[in-house]
């Protein structure tokens, strides 16, 4: 489903190139379960972004399916994204001046669909979640677990084909984070695929597959 291949990825800065991913190899089939670990610095969320489309290595092949992303036009590469993707941050992304109904319903937007079959999804959405009694609050006024679930549930929407998670339980507590683990869990096993970058080994415990980055290449995979 996904094949990244040799891909490099640096900055420019006044001393040359600064390397943050160094020939990476990687497949990643559908419907599993990986989990990306490594210390600060190893490259982690840049890949991983890479991976969602929010980024472009500097050289080699990626391919989501049978595209190859970096040959893509970039309304093409939006299109690809937002019907495939949904991305959940250590930091929700939530809008704030949205309430949490129309932080959900956001991503039907793009998609351009007609507002009754928005509103049944969102009311679908709201449900599965359990928020449905929090729809006109807004981002401000729930707790960080709850604003993780919002994320999640804005991420969801869409059923995407892979849920990228950044840290998806580092500004929650332990059963937050073992709430929204749980939920992670659920949903790959009715067959998204998921991909986490996390620092907590009981975190990587639900994935079927950890990757170990140092230093911006694969040190090992378990």
């Amino acid at each position: 489903m996904i094949s990244l291949r040799n891909i490099v990825k640096y900055y420019k800065t006044g001393a040359g190139n600064t390397f943050v991913l160094r020939d990476i190899n990687l497949e990643i089939e559908e419907g599993e379960f990986v989990t990306i670990m490594g210390p600060s610095g190893s490259g982690k969320s840049t890949l991983l972004h890479i991976i969602g489309m929010l980024d472009s290595p500097n050289s080699g092949d990626y391919f989501f399916k049978e595209d190859e992303v970096g040959a893509l036009k970039e309304k093409q590469r939006t299109a690809l994204h937002s019907q495939n993707i949904g991305f959940v941050f250590q930091s929700y992304h939530l809008i704030d001046e949205l309430t949490v109904y129309e932080n959900i319903e956001t991503p039907l937007l793009y998609k351009k669909m007609k507002g009754g079959e928005r509103k049944g999804l969102v009311a679908d959405t709201l449900d599965k979640f359990n928020i449905v009694g929090k729809k006109d609050l807004f981002p401000n006024q729930l707790s960080g677990g709850q604003q993780q679930l919002v994320g999640i549930a804005r991420a969801v929407i869409i059923e995407p084909k892979v849920i990228l998670a950044d840290e998806p339980t580092g500004n929650l507590n332990s059963a937050q984070g073992e709430e929204i683990m749980q939920l992670f869990k659920k949903l790959n096993d009715e067959g998204t695929t998921i991909i986490q970058v996390t620092h907590s080994e009981k975190n990587a415990a639900y994935g079927n597959r950890t990757i170990h980055l140092l230093d911006g290449r694969i040190d090992r995979t378990e």
